[in-house]
């Protein structure tokens, strides 16, 4: 079913090599970033890896979410870190193309484009990253007859960016042509997530989105006979878009095509599962749909459904509901995250946090949150963990959660301080900040058992001090409140802080289970 990449996919590329299909995704501020996903029917997918890796690769320390203001007085949670990857694949090479969106104040976010590469894909083997200088977002590369490499993107300022293009060194990031403006779009806002595709019968087709990547997300595309253009708009434009539709899925852009071993056409893109009340907790996900692209004529794309297409016709040994994992690849950490604080064994069974001085709320460059946890992968389900207590008195508090970034996110915790249960929901866009407690007695407690289980409409949060005694509910959350314009998906995990500067305390997980 649809969608193919569920929970935080947003932004996909893929490549097919043989008889596999990879994909990549935008992670942003979360660590390893670019998660990797592997498929051989366009049905089931593993998360084979990610792209960035490991931490001497690149910073993610100053990606915090800036609150940007939009019409209408609401606001846009505008995360930092890594936008819009590409994946291609080229004499023998994987190559995933990336910016890393740096928020050094209030203005605009600096842009650090970069290539890393592997012969190795499935050993997750990246390369260190190439940087090369490129003002925007989104960029993409096309391989031309002759070898030489194209890379173009989304040039900034906004909101009306302009698709420009240069010819590079891929081994070096050297420019080897100045950059070129080759198409403004249609008139819609944003112009970006670019991909050129050559066909055989010498056209180059330039794929683009416009109108941001919420309600007004449009594909559209263009054509020309040389790479640098002039580019002539598709007549029949956009190729596919939600807007001004009923349809469940919504807010549809920012894709990549390709073809299967048969020569059919399909197109991986964005979108939201969206209920009449507008929740779509989720975020961002990865959908399928097919397309028809006759010789010489203009691309014409199907609408999403949750349902996959009819014409697909390859066997699925299994549903995404399921994601398949290799072991230790998903597990998220916010931003330059101090790894030797976090110690993780049989992929969760048992994990041991050491409490930071630094809170979910906080993202300053030297903010080290102890957090690690999985992207809620199923829109109904649970999440459950057990935290051995410490002593009463000892100023640390430590539980489960749901989170998005530094401004948003509900949890319930031991605040073992007060021996207290506290049932918290955050969101500064939204102006909510929430929160409630109730004594307990954790003398006799070996441990404090946590629960969240999740609905399209609610989140229901529930403690216990017993492993087999029954859940007590402390409340529900409207998914609504962490719902709107943002790049980001949820994160389920598990969080430990401590109020005393160095007063470092380790908070033992068991039986963590995410869904």
């Amino acid at each position: 079913m649809n969608p193919i990449i569920p929970g935080f996919a947003p932004d996909p590329s893929a490549v097919r090599v043989g008889d596999t299909y990879f994909l990549v995704n935008s992670s942003f501020h979360i660590f390893p970033g670019l998660p990797i996903y592997a498929s051989r029917d366009l049905v089931s997918w593993k998360h084979i890896g990610n792209a960035i890796n490991t931490q001497s690769q690149l910073s993610l320390a100053l990606t915090h979410t800036k609150l940007n203001l939009e019409e209408g007085g609401n606001f846009m949670c505008a995360a930092g870190g890594l936008y819009a990857p590409t994946i291609r694949h080229h004499a023998g090479r994987f190559y995933v193309i990336c910016t890393n969106v740096i928020h050094t104040g209030e203005q605009e976010g600096t842009h650090q484009n970069f290539i890393v590469s592997t012969a190795d894909i499935w050993g997750s083997q990246w390369s260190d990253p190439v940087f090369f200088d490129f003002d925007g977002i989104d960029t993409s590369v096309l391989w031309d007859d002759d070898g030489r490499s194209y890379m173009h993107g989304s040039a900034a300022p906004g909101p009306m960016t302009t698709i420009k293009l240069f010819e590079i060194d891929l081994a070096t990031g050297k420019k080897l042509s100045d950059e070129k403006t080759i198409w403004r779009g249609t008139g819609g806002i944003w112009p970006e997530g670019p991909h050129i595709y050559k066909k055989d019968d010498g056209w180059y087709y330039l794929f683009i989105s416009e109108g941001g990547t919420f309600e007004d997300h449009m594909i559209t595309v263009a054509r020309s006979k040389s790479v640098w253009g002039p580019y002539e708009a598709n007549p029949h434009n956009p190729i596919l878009t939600a807007r001004g539709t009923d349809e469940y899925v919504q807010h549809t852009g920012h894709s990549d095509i390709f073809q299967d071993s048969q020569g059919n056409w399909w197109v991986v893109c964005l979108g939201v599962r969206k209920d009449r009340s507008k929740r779509y907790v989720m975020g961002r996900e990865t959908f399928l749909t097919s397309m028809e692209w006759p010789a010489g004529s203009w691309p014409r794309v199907n609408q999403v459904k949750i349902g996959l297409p009819s014409d697909l016709t390859t066997t699925s040994p299994g549903t995404v509901s399921s994601l398949s994992t290799n072991p230790d690849v998903d597990w998220c950490y916010i931003r330059d995250a101090d790894l030797t604080m976090h110690k993780i064994v049989e992929n969760g069974r048992e994990i041991v946090l050491t409490a930071a001085e630094y809170d979910l709320s906080q993202a300053r460059p030297e903010s080290r949150v102890t957090f690690v946890g999985k992207r809620q992968r199923q829109l109904e389900g649970h999440s459950q963990v057990a935290v051995q207590n410490v002593s009463p008195g000892t100023q640390v508090n430590a539980g489960l959660c749901v989170y998005k970034d530094e401004h948003r996110f509900a949890r319930i915790y031991v605040e073992y301080e007060t021996s207290a249960i506290v049932l918290e929901f955050v969101n500064k866009a939204k102006s909510i900040d929430k929160s409630k407690k109730i004594a307990v007695n954790l003398k006799d407690a070996a441990a404090t058992w946590f629960r969240i289980e999740y609905l399209e409409s609610h989140y229901r949060f529930s403690y216990r001090l017993e492993e087999d005694s029954s859940w007590v509910d402390f409340g529900d959350l409207d998914t609504l409140e962490l719902t709107g314009h943002d790049f980001v998906g949820p994160i389920v995990g598990i969080f430990a802080f401590t109020k005393p500067m160095n007063g470092r305390t380790d908070i033992k997980f068991e039986m963590l289970e995410i869904d």
